[in-house]
């Protein structure tokens, strides 16, 4: 009894019975219209609806899902659009942010010596470089480092091991936080940190943790002396802005070491929980100047959300010169609250610029005719162009829309493989052996125009050799996709279809 009560009383329950009786609220003003005024004024709504999304500055894929929409159900679509635009609390939160973006990026100057040398031995990499530090805001650094580390069982110990060496600070931003060893271990030693007078913050995505946190959580971390931001928290209300998630995974020690990558603090991570299959992810350990940037990225979202203002050089380290010397890294975090589409960018200039090769790992595959055009063009062009995405999926819908895209690209000579022991969930691209990124963002319109990510790109640094030999082994896991294995019946081509329709809500 006790334990049907806290299902019935429980967060999870609470919103999915308020989001059901906003549906059937919505669905009865429809269905009971009443008069022909009411009906005449739902039909014009759609249409200067339509009007407004066909002049928006959004991606194509997103207008044609809206147009459908309102055209095929006219009566319903203008009311959905408005329902799901329209937060008071998120659009406060956007336009601070935005309001603070140009104070966080003051704390980030571009050395135009590191630029300019840079740009003299790799004229190539130039629009990179130019575009990530004139527009988006980013600059490259030297005097850094870069270790790539991967699986996740790799991973864990190393991250425990810096943690404990915190003397000052540790931050830690993630999607996913869920009990279990990972953070049980985890939170031992930032409770023995707090003790010993280090500053520990913690700022997690409410949606992503979900279902993976317990009642109080929040309250249990304050209680310990770990200053606790919980990242736009879900409401029982549909919104668009619902889908704005903090996806970034950041963790920053005395702001001399960070780390970025696709793992979380949960236990699939590293295989203590088997959930599809063996579970495949990379981090990014980083060392030196470039950790400057994964501050003010932290610094400035933290900032945002809790409206505060507070001084970014009390956490910049200074890094002595010549303490590291190992390539170019310049890190760059993505938000939809402004119109520059970072990490899609980053991902395209990467496949334009390609001369042999390029290599990709993602769990997710569905992109706009962009990338898609993109990738194609390279691999027609003598580009080898591969792609390696999960066999055994952990959302089976989105894993067909995935596959919708197989046979455009193996047409064009892009070699694609499914990852055979289970998920794959690394978010890496390598290209001609001097150029990789590893960070938070898959290829799929959530990550790159929906959500909070980050990546680091890296130039001539042995940490591309690293992730170019891990691909590799990877590869030899996989199973290689042909054109038989692609070959469809009517009703998948029409799910496929619809998929690829829907494919922005996905």
């Amino acid at each position: 009894m006790k334990k049907l009560l806290g299902v019935l009383f429980g967060r999870q329950f609470i919103i999915t019975f308020l989001l059901l009786l906003q549906a059937a609220f919505l669905l009865g003003l429809i269905l009971f219209k009443g008069t022909t005024l009411v009906f005449v004024a739902l039909y014009l709504l759609s249409l200067f609806i339509v009007l407004y999304v066909v002049n928006r500055r959004d991606k194509p894929a997103y207008k044609i899902v809206w147009i459908i929409t309102m055209l095929s159900i006219p009566l319903f679509g203008g009311l959905m659009y408005l329902v799901l635009n329209w937060q008071t609390r998120s659009g406060r939160f956007r336009k601070y942010a935005r309001k603070t973006d140009m104070e966080a990026k003051s704390y980030l100057p571009v050395n135009e010596e590191v630029v300019n040398g840079f740009i003299k031995n790799n004229l190539r990499h130039a629009p990179k470089v130019n575009y990530l530090t004139r527009y988006a805001g980013y600059p490259i650094y030297t005097n850094s480092r870069t270790q790539y580390l991967s699986p996740g069982e790799t991973f864990f110990p190393v991250f425990l091991e810096e943690l404990k060496k915190a003397e000052k600070y540790i931050f830690l931003e993630f999607f996913i936080l869920s009990q279990g060893r990972v953070w049980d271990e985890t939170f031992a030693i930032l409770c023995d940190k707090v003790k010993a007078g280090v500053e520990v913050r913690l700022m997690y995505d409410d949606m992503g943790c979900m279902t993976g946190l317990p009642k109080g959580f929040e309250n249990d971390l304050k209680e310990k002396g770990i200053k606790v931001t919980v990242f736009n928290r879900f409401r029982p209300f549909w919104s668009s802005l619902q889908n704005n998630r903090d996806h970034r995974k950041i963790v920053i020690i005395d702001g001399k070491t960070a780390i970025t990558g696709g793992i979380n603090l949960a236990d699939e991570y590293i295989n203590e929980k088997e959930r599809f299959g063996y579970w495949k992810d990379c981090a990014a350990i980083v060392r030196g100047e470039a950790v400057r940037s994964f501050v003010v990225m932290f610094m400035h979202l933290w900032t945002a959300t809790n409206m505060i203002y507070e001084n970014y050089n009390d956490y910049i380290c200074d890094i002595p010169k010549g303490s590291y010397d190992d390539g170019y890294y310049l890190p760059y975090a993505d938000a939809p609250n402004d119109d520059e589409n970072v990490c899609e960018h980053v991902y395209m200039q990467i496949i334009n610029n390609a001369k042999d090769y390029v290599y990709i790992e993602t769990p997710y595959f569905i992109v706009d005719d962009s990338m898609l055009s993109a990738l194609m063009l390279a691999a027609k062009s003598g580009v080898d162009i591969r792609i390696i995405t999960p066999e055994i999926p952990d959302k089976k819908l989105v894993h067909m829309a995935t596959r919708s895209y197989y046979q455009s690209l193996i047409s064009a000579g892009v070699r694609v493989y499914e990852y055979t022991p289970g998920f794959i969930h690394s978010k890496i691209v390598i290209s001609d052996d001097d150029t990789a990124t590893i960070g938070t963002a898959n290829f799929d319109f959530r990550s790159l125009y929906l959500h909070y990510e980050c990546g680091e790109l890296i130039f001539s640094s042995s940490a591309v050799d690293e992730m170019k030999r891990d691909f590799l082994d990877t590869l030899t896991l996989c199973r290689e996709i042909t054109k038989n294995d692609i070959k469809r019946n009517v009703f998948v081509r029409l799910g496929q279809s619809f998929l690829r329709i829907i494919a922005p809500l996905l």
